[in-house]
């Protein structure tokens, strides 16, 4: 076997295994119940980097406890659009008795200038990060990337089949000259 055709090889495989363990990384946790998401911001710098994936299970909020990190859409006109994924800094009872919660980035000095009450039963707490990670996933987001992750090893894997039929054809021809 030349050294390129067992270069060849090695990376194909190597190529077959990173894909098989990323798609893992996506469809295994959402298997187990758990939610992905992807650091923006660099809030909690240090803990989770921009850029990581944060695997969070979702658990009742009446487990919640100060030092749990959890994603969740702050209140409206707070600041923040989207979801936000901060340490609870503080819990108090409201009012009506109702558990109200301060947050806090990892890499902020302050607590969150709002506070809010989780009206779900259920709230999504950071389980595992996974650095670096969340580029990808975004990366994925996109069209024109998927169709290049899934069309150039589609292409890739058609020429090969096409240059093996080739082959056969060619030694079937000579074989039947001779």
């Amino acid at each position: 076997m030349t050294l390129a055709r067992r270069a060849g090889r090695v990376s194909s495989t190597l190529l077959l295994a990173a894909g098989v363990l990323f798609g893992a990384l996506l469809v295994l946790p959402a298997l187990a119940g758990w939610e992905r998401y992807v650091i923006v911001s660099g809030s909690m710098t240090g803990t989770y980097d921009r850029g990581s994936l944060v695997l969070d299970e979702v658990v009742p909020v009446a487990s919640l406890r100060v030092g749990d990190v959890i994603t969740y859409r702050p209140p409206a006109g707070a600041g923040p659009s989207g979801l936000v994924t901060h340490r609870i800094s503080a819990i108090s009872a409201g009012p009506r008795g109702e558990r109200v919660f301060r947050t806090r980035g990892d890499a902020n000095r302050v607590a969150d200038p709002w506070t809010f009450t989780l009206r779900a039963p259920r709230q999504a707490r950071v389980r595992a990060g996974i650095p670096y990670a969340g580029y990808a996933v975004v990366a994925l987001s996109r069209r024109d990337v998927r169709l290049l992750v899934v069309g150039l090893p589609a292409t890739l894997i058609a020429l090969s089949s096409l240059a093996g039929l080739w082959r056969t054809a060619g030694l079937e021809a000579a074989g039947a000259r001779s």
